[in-house]
């Protein structure tokens, strides 16, 4: 008898539920913005992060204008770390915690 042949494994996803989105932390600073660079030990604590994911239902609602790759700001309170990497930087968070959404501005439009 041969022994069956290893399958490729399928790539394991993170999909959020509910009124959540699913976000990869920026890294947290070891320079200031003086260029002033901190001993190991210290760090700027970083709120801020790339939309990995939205949820379904964050999806369909309009009050929410959050999609996938949107840096945000965000309150890291309710954030639950996602162990799917080893650098940890992901996060499933609540949409209520999302508190504000970078843009750029169009060149040229006029109010």
């Amino acid at each position: 008898m041969s022994k069956p042949q290893p399958t490729a494994r399928a790539l394991e996803t993170v999909e959020p539920i509910g009124k959540r989105v699913l976000l990869r932390k920026d890294d947290d600073k070891k320079q200031t913005k003086s260029g002033i660079h901190l001993p190991d030990k210290i760090e700027i604590p970083t709120l801020t992060g790339r939309i990995v994911a939205v949820s379904a239902q964050v999806e369909r609602d309009a009050d929410y204008p959050i999609r996938r790759y949107d840096r945000v700001l965000f309150n890291p309170k309710h954030a639950i770390p996602v162990d799917l990497e080893g650098d940890n930087r992901l996060f499933v968070i609540p949409i209520e915690d999302v508190v504000a959404v970078f843009r750029r501005g169009e060149g040229g439009e006029k109010a």
